[in-house]
Formats: C-alpha cells, sequence, structure tokens
C-alpha cells in the first residue's frame, strides 16, 4: 500500500498527523509546501492525500485541481479553518473527498483519513478488475447473440437487465457494457444487493448524512454518487427488500434521490444494469417485487445461456481457465487428453462457467502429469453424478458402490470423503452413446465409429481388470476373449496395466 501524504506548512500539524498514523501502522509522507507535494506527483502518487488549503505560495485548491487531474480516483481531504466556509465549498466543487476543521480531534482526523484509505482501496480494487477483465469468451450460436446485443447496446444509455442462471458470467457481461459505452472513462460500481444486510443496504446506495444514524460520524457518499456518470452494476436485484425498492424506483423515475438523512435532492447521471437469477415474473405475482420497478429495469432483457446450452465452448473455455490459473501459480499449464476434453464436454455443470472455472483450479493444483486424463479428474465427477447432473457422456461406465458405500455428489471442488452423501443416478449408456455419436457427427469430427469403439473396448477391459485386480487372464475369460487378445488390445489402446498373472 502507499503512503499517505501529509502537505502543511505547519511543523506541529505533521508532527501530529505522522505520529497518529504510526500508532496505526500507516506509512507517511510529509511536505511543508504545494510546490514540493506537485513535484512529487509526477512520480506517483499517494493513497491518501491531506492537505492544508491556505499555505505560503500556492494554495491547497491548487493542489487538489492537480492531484485530481492526474489521479482522478484519489481521496484528498482538505484541512480548512473552521469559520472558512467558501474554502470548504470549493473543496467539494473540486472534488474533495472531506475537509477537516481546525481545530481538530486527532482521532477524528485519523479515523476520516481511515475512511478516505478505505474508498482508495475499494477504487484501487475497481480499476483493477475492469484491466484484468478477459474477454468473454464464446463462439456457440446463444453466445454470438449476446455478443450482438453488447454491440448493438454500446452506444446506448439504456437500463438493462441481465439474467440467466448463477455462475453464467452475468457480471462479465455488465463490465463489457459499460466498457464498450460512451462511459467507459467513468467509474464502473458493482453492489451485489443480497450481500448487504438490509440496514446498511440503503446506505450503501444513497450515502447518509452525518448523525443521520448511530455511528453516522460523518458524512458517506453511496454507490449512486460513487458511479456518477458512469454506470451501477446491481447484482441479484431479485433480492432487494421490498421498501427499498421504492427509492429505486423514484432514482429509475426521475434522476433523484437523498442521502440518508439528508434533505437536498441530488442529481444522478448514472446507467443501470440490473442482473438476477430468479424469475423476476414470478416473484411480481408473489408479491415481493413491485411490478413498476420490474418494468422500469426490463427496458432492455439480456439473457445468458447456461454453459449446457453451449457444450460446444467448453474445450475453449478449459484451455482458458487452465491457462489463467497455471499463469496464476507461476507453472505451466496443464493439457486435457481428447478423452478428457470429451468427458468434461458431456457434463452439465449446474454452477456453469464459474464451476468450469473452479474445476480447472482444481486441476491445476491437483492433477498429476502434464496431459489430464479422466483417471485424474475428480473421483465424484468419475464415479458417479446426482439427480441434477445427469450422466456425463463418456464410453467410460461408472463403478457401482461397494456394499455400504453411498455414492456422491459430483462436486470437483471440495476434498474427497467430505462431500454431503446422496443417491447417484445411472443413465442408460446406449441412450449416452447416441447422444454421443449424434454431438461428434453434427460436430464433423472424422472416424466416428472407430473412436468411439476404441472408448468402448478401453472402458470394457479397464472395467475388467479393475475387477480382477489387474490379472488378464480372469479378465479376459470374464470378457469373453483370448489371452493374446486382451494384451494386444492393452498394448493398441495405451491401457496402463501393471499387474498380471
Amino acid at each position: 500500500m502507499k503512503p499517505i501524504w501529509i502537505v502543511d506548512d505547519d511543523e506541529s500539524i505533521r508532527w501530529v498527523l505522522e505520529k497518529a498514523l504510526a500508532r496505526e501502522n500507516l506509512a507517511t509522507r510529509s511536505f511543508a509546501n504545494v510546490h514540493d507535494a506537485m513535484a512529487a506527483l509526477q512520480n506517483g502518487a499517494p493513497q491518501v492525500l491531506v492537505s492544508d488549503i491556505r499555505m505560503p505560495g500556492e494554495s491547497g485548491l491548487a493542489l487538489l485541481q492537480a492531484a485530481k487531474e492526474k489521479h482522478p480516483g484519489l481521496p484528498v481531504i482538505i484541512i480548512t479553518a473552521f469559520s472558512d466556509l467558501d474554502s470548504a465549498v470549493a473543496a467539494f466543487q473540486g472534488g474533495a473527498f472531506e475537509y477537516l476543521a481546525k481545530p481538530f480531534d486527532v482521532d477524528q482526523a485519523v479515523e476520516l483519513i481511515r475512511r478516505a484509505l478505505e474508498e482508495s482501496l475499494r477504487e484501487a480494487d475497481v480499476e483493477q478488475a475492469n484491466g484484468a477483465t478477459p474477454e468473454i469468451l464464446g463462439q456457440a450460436p446463444a453466445m454470438q447473440d449476446v455478443f450482438r446485443a453488447i454491440g448493438r447496446l454500446s452506444q446506448s444509455n439504456v437500463t438493462v437487465l441481465i439474467t440467466g442462471e448463477s455462475g453464467t458470467g452475468k457480471e462479465l457481461v455488465a463490465r463489457a457494457l459499460h466498457k464498450h459505452s460512451p462511459r467507459a472513462a467513468q467509474p464502473y460500481i458493482a453492489l451485489n444487493t443480497a450481500a448487504i444486510p438490509k440496514d446498511l443496504l440503503e446506505s450503501e446506495l444513497f450515502g447518509h448524512e452525518r448523525g443521520a444514524f448511530t455511528g453516522a460520524q460523518a458524512m458517506r457518499r453511496g454507490r449512486f454518487e460513487q458511479a456518477e456518470n458512469g454506470t451501477l452494476f446491481l447484482d441479484e436485484i431479485g433480492d432487494m427488500p421490498f421498501d427499498l425498492q421504492t427509492r429505486l424506483l423514484r432514482v429509475l423515475s426521475d434522476g433523484h434521490f437523498y442521502r440518508v438523512g439528508g434533505h437536498q435532492p441530488l442529481r444522478a447521471n448514472v446507467r443501470v444494469i440490473a442482473a438476477t437469477h430468479q424469475n423476476l415474473e414470478q416473484r411480481v405475482r408473489d408479491g415481493l417485487f413491485r411490478e413498476d420497478l420490474y418494468h422500469r429495469l426490463n427496458v432492455i432483457r439480456l439473457r445468458l445461456p447456461s454453459l449446457r446450452e453451449r457444450r460446444e465452448d467448453i474445450p475453449l473455455l478449459t484451455r482458458h481457465f487452465l491457462a489463467q490459473s497455471a499463469k496464476q501459480l507461476g507453472v505451466e499449464a496443464k493439457r486435457m487428453s481428447d478423452a478428457a476434453m470429451q468427458f468434461l464436454s458431456g457434463l452439465d455443470f449446474p454452477g456453469n462457467v464459474r464451476q468450469l472455472e473452479n474445476l480447472c483450479n482444481w486441476i491445476t493444483v491437483m492433477a498429476p502429469g502434464q496431459t489430464v486424463e479422466v483417471k485424474d479428474l475428480p473421483s465424484d465427477l468419475t464415479r458417479g453424478t446426482p439427480a441434477s447432473m445427469p450422466a456425463p457422456v463418456s464410453m467410460e461406465p461408472a463403478l457401482p458402490a461397494s456394499a455400504g458405500e453411498t455414492p456422491r455428489a459430483a462436486n470437483p471442488f471440495e476434498v474427497p470423503g467430505e462431500q454431503a452423501a446422496v443417491p447417484a443416478a445411472r443413465g442408460n449408456w446406449v441412450s449416452l452413446l447416441e447422444v454421443e455419436a449424434a454431438q461428434m457427427l453434427a460436430a464433423g469430427k472424422p472416424e466416428v465409429m472407430d473412436a468411439l469403439g476404441r472408448q468402448f473396448e478401453s472402458a470394457l477391459i479397464k472395467t475388467a481388470l479393475r475387477h480382477t485386480h489387474g490379472r488378464r487372464n480372469d479378465a479376459a475369460v470374464r470378457l469373453g476373449i483370448g489371452r493374446n487378445t486382451i494384451t494386444r488390445k492393452i498394448q493398441e489402446l495405451g491401457i496402463d496395466s501393471a499387474a498380471d498373472d
């Protein structure tokens, strides 16, 4: 974290603030005049800037203007005389985070600097997320429709409602809508309305005035003010408390709102993008969501497809997430074998793209070797699948559970043995074969008969060898083939069988 800069010609004020912030383990850098601070701004920026307004030479307002031009997101606290109202107004007009009136209480000053520090770190996280967000990946027709919609909406300020199952990438689409809009250079602020307690959500959205409630020691800007001239993304809008929906409707209707405890209306020039995984129409019918707010949000509706509706994108996404995970860990990216990739493409992934990303992180850390086979995947994926996740399209039959063992739900992101026990569902393997053949034929895969035949033979032999604990002769007898035949097939199919008669 960068240091906090203190700019004041009064050495005693610099000393007091330095010592108080040092007790909070916060680094500081001090300047006795604006000229030196402006020179330092050419080579970097602080995390928070605290500056007196009246000093010999250039004023703190000039420093405020220079800092905001070079670093718009930098919180600046202006120190001013208690009776200098004009300076306080000028500071706010110049974009100051807050002003500190002399004489000030040291503890109050530290608390104000801490709030500015939190604001600075939050803005830095948003900027980092914006810079690190990858392009949305997808070649499936359903995703191409989404890309076209983003393109058509790129020059519009219209409100957008994004719907889709959890994990389909709704926030990525919201960021893309902002990135390609005329507001791209302005703030993008995201808020998950389901993650904020009801009592705090109103203040988070609209801000509050000093003394508005117990603990409100200073005025605080809400997300609407933070997103001024930019975009505000409201995730999980379907979970917003009913009484707050009325206030949101007011903002969408006429663009005005009040801070909590405030009496002065504020104007919001903000584009609102909302998202939900819930059925808002049903929530309206159930009396849980205002119908008029629903119609205000549902100006343009953008539905994101689930991953099972775009299976052809699974290989592309898998390679991307494996490369991304490897880069984060500083290791070489794992590669999926054709059989393993085919296996993944047959899974339903109820958690959608997020679940696939988590699986790729698991593979990067846990899978042995650089080339990942089906046997290297989490055991719960390969041994059984829950009823909500139909059996994967794979020619490797699932093994029956041993006596007294209950098959577990497929969850590749927990340590094996810690999942809740649920019954496993078994599909008709002939039907799965037909589905797999249809997918391969539709994709134009070559030599479908040979490819599926090899997988079929490999699955049978592997299962027989496991059943006989690797004894080839016994496995051949059980399968009804000769010993020479099973030996040749093991070599041709590349089956690893260390045990023998």
